[in-house]
């Protein structure tokens, strides 16, 4: 093909030029190729757009009509470059079916890119800021977030956006200043960070963010991304930097609190060569969902002690009074323990979910 368009943008290959000064001078491309010192076949090629300028042709072909050897360089040139605007184009065009799946919003919410109204603007802002050529990178479901390949109720829609809510966290933490890595040092930090959970935000989270970075943990507090499903996530830089990173899912206080024990869970098992995804269970392969139960354990045991919460279960009162009144005793937020009673099925849904309390990301600095 001589000749390339789309939309606006036309490429003009300078086998297309070729043809009318062939045109022009009245003669047969069998014997423009003969002057040409070429053959039949290759010029017919060069005709159609199925090969490019060689330099040994262009020279030829200056050398036959009295031009600078540029003139003809450029034409390849310029046909190359327009050829790869208008692939460029096309790709962004087809991204844009890939960004409509995603809420840009969050991302000008969070800073990290500019408003931008055009969808096709949306996609080069957002595929700069990811670091990857396509969306079609977000589409695989082994990239950041890994999926069970037979998991049929999970959508390219949570892939794409599961591979974007990570990559975001894993941009922020990078950016994050720790101390080396000390598991020793965080572990004696464990009761302090357990006391905040009856603290309010805005006083325990910048102890919170600094306990955290002299432990070598950068740590991340996003907003939830729609459709992508994920609690949180650990990613280590190296030994000495790991990304520890949360989202605002589920809003109430305990499922803050039990995400956060469960993402430092993770850190202690210390797998350096592992990007960690929190989500569903029935989503994940069984690898993941191994190191996601010992995650498990490690929160509800620390959230709450084993011995103490079996001797409320074994009181069996589970009134307000009694609730508040145990929470008390072992330092604990009240909401914590209704979250725990109502997930084991103790007590319903409906019940004492006024203890829970809420919280936002935006509460939260980044």
């Amino acid at each position: 093909m001589s000749k390339m368009e789309y939309k606006d943008l036309i490429a003009f290959h300078p086998g297309y030029y070729l043809k009318d000064i062939i045109e022009d001078m009245g003669i047969t491309q069998d014997e423009f190729a003969k002057r040409l010192n070429t053959t039949g076949k290759h010029l017919s090629d060069l005709l159609n757009g199925k090969c490019g300028l060689s330099k040994e042709l262009a020279l030829n072909l200056s050398i036959m009509f009295g031009t600078t050897l540029d003139v003809w360089l450029n034409l390849q040139k310029t046909y190359t470059e327009k050829v790869l605007e208008i692939e460029r184009m096309k790709a962004e065009d087809n991204e844009v079916e890939c960004v409509n799946l995603i809420d840009y919003s969050f991302f000008v919410n969070l800073g990290v890119v500019p408003k931008r109204r055009l969808a096709t603007d949306k996609v080069r802002e957002l595929l700069k800021y990811f670091k990857i050529s396509s969306f079609e990178v977000f589409k695989q479901p082994d990239f950041l977030v890994s999926y069970r390949t037979a998991i049929q109720t999970v959508s390219e829609k949570n892939i794409i956006n599961s591979n974007a809510w990570v990559q975001t966290a894993i941009n922020i933490g990078k950016e994050k200043e720790t101390k080396e890595y000390n598991s020793k040092r965080l572990r004696s930090h464990l009761d302090e960070i357990r006391g905040m959970t009856i603290q309010d935000p805005k006083d325990f989270y910048p102890r919170l963010v600094e306990i955290f970075a002299s432990c070598g943990i950068a740590f991340v507090s996003l907003p939830h991304l729609q459709n992508s499903g994920v609690n949180g996530a650990i990613k280590w830089l190296n030994k000495e930097k790991v990304i520890l990173a949360i989202n605002d899912r589920r809003k109430y206080l305990d499922t803050f609190w039990f995400c956060l024990f469960h993402e430092i869970g993770h850190v202690l098992q210390e797998k350096i060569t592992m990007l960690i995804v929190s989500r569903d269970m029935d989503e994940m392969d069984e690898i993941n969902k191994a190191l996601e139960d010992d995650a498990n354990r490690f929160a509800q045991d620390i959230l709450l002690p084993e011995k103490a919460y079996a001797k409320l279960i074994n009181n069996n009162d589970f009134s307000e009074g009694h609730i508040r009144e145990f929470a008390a005793g072992i330092n604990i937020h009240p909401g914590i323990v209704v979250g725990r009673l109502q997930k084991e099925n103790y007590i319903g849904f409906d019940r004492l979910t006024g203890l829970k309390g809420k919280y936002v990301a935006a509460v939260f600095k980044i």
